[in-house]
């Protein structure tokens, strides 16, 4: 982590100093016609120093429900009594944003580019100016994501749980779900980790969909973080707003359930459904409805991801299950 001079952060050319608020734009790129294309950025930055926390979405260019969230937090007036520096970037992926796509016009994923390179190919590029404006003048991160095209998950927190401040972050997300999910090269994740910078990866809700339900559970997730990290005031006990926060339970494994067979895909299972050995997940049929097939659960755990298209092909990946030491339990917070 670099060191900061505290009284000023340097984001581009732009200066943002102790007690003020800047909206600007930093250039990453132009489309073929010399159009600039730039990410969106919101400094807030409190009177006093304190962690700096970047909160971004939309890497892949399709996932928007962490543009709402992003939109929502930003409007939120307890950010006038914050304390420490909140870097917002709600697109980071601009090119495919632009696009409705997950991945920029060289057909690369932006999560397998970073920490990127000045001289390297576009998503390359776009990593290194994320990572080099952004992650590296960091404390804190959270990364907000949905599932890919066709593929809804239920709120979770993807994070390294191994680490123990990493841990304790998490739990105070407020979500029951919680992934220990190991590094992959090229992530965000990966290049933050080197820069020991502690973050969290958000996953709710579908590409191109807003899911009212993650938004709100992601906005609350970023606030009680920050809370937690001394960003923010704690919530008065008295306060209206002030809700129950979900027990966190840490997935043991997870594994994804494929199809055996072609055709029509009726699910049996909802997001957040427990299942055990041997219940049906799926049905899977031909046109006429002559032959079905069931798509079973190999052990138990709980439905934390779900194919949404009806049409499937023999190995496509039609749910993710979550395994737990104790199902029941994770079962009943969810239900609350």
């Amino acid at each position: 982590m670099a060191k900061r001079n505290v009284n000023i952060l340097k984001i581009g050319t732009e200066k943002i100093r102790l007690g003020e608020r800047k909206k600007f734009q930093l250039e990453v790129g132009s489309l073929y016609d010399y159009t600039k294309l730039n990410i969106p950025i919101e400094v807030i930055r409190g009177k006093e120093d304190g962690p700096t926390l970047f909160i971004s979405a939309a890497i892949h260019g399709d996932e928007i429900n962490g543009v709402e969230i992003l939109k929502r937090l930003l409007q939120r007036p307890v950010l006038n009594r914050l304390k420490g520096t909140l870097i917002a970037v709600p697109v980071v992926n601009v090119f495919g944003f632009n696009n409705k796509s997950r991945y920029l016009p060289d057909r690369r994923d932006l999560n397998r580019s970073f920490p990127g390179s000045s001289k390297g190919s576009l998503a390359s590029r776009l990593a290194y100016i994320f990572t080099k404006e952004i992650v590296n003048k960091c404390t804190h991160g959270i990364d907000l994501h949905t599932g890919a095209i066709h593929r809804s998950n239920l709120s979770q927190i993807r994070a390294c749980l191994d680490d123990p401040i990493t841990n304790d972050i998490a739990k105070q997300f407020g979500v029951p779900v919680l992934i220990n999910s190991q590094l992959r090269d090229g992530s965000l994740r990966e290049a933050a980790r080197k820069k020991n910078v502690k973050m969290l990866l958000f996953e709710g809700g579908e590409a191109l969909r807003f899911n009212e339900n993650v938004i709100k559970s992601g906005l609350n997730g970023c606030l009680s973080v920050m809370r937690y990290i001394g960003m923010l005031p704690p919530v008065r006990s008295s306060s209206a707003l002030e809700k129950r926060q979900a027990k966190a339970y840490v997935a043991k494994d997870s594994f994804w359930v494929r199809a055996g067979h072609s055709g029509s895909f009726r699910s049996r299972k909802k997001l957040g459904d427990s299942v055990v050995k041997g219940d049906i997940l799926a049905v899977i049929s031909d046109p006429f409805g002559a032959q079905s097939v069931n798509i079973v659960a190999p052990e138990e755990g709980i439905v934390v991801g779900k194919s949404t298209i009806p049409l499937v092909n023999r190995g496509d990946a039609v749910f993710h299950v979550a395994t737990f030491r104790n199902v029941k339990k994770v079962k009943t917070e969810l239900d609350l």
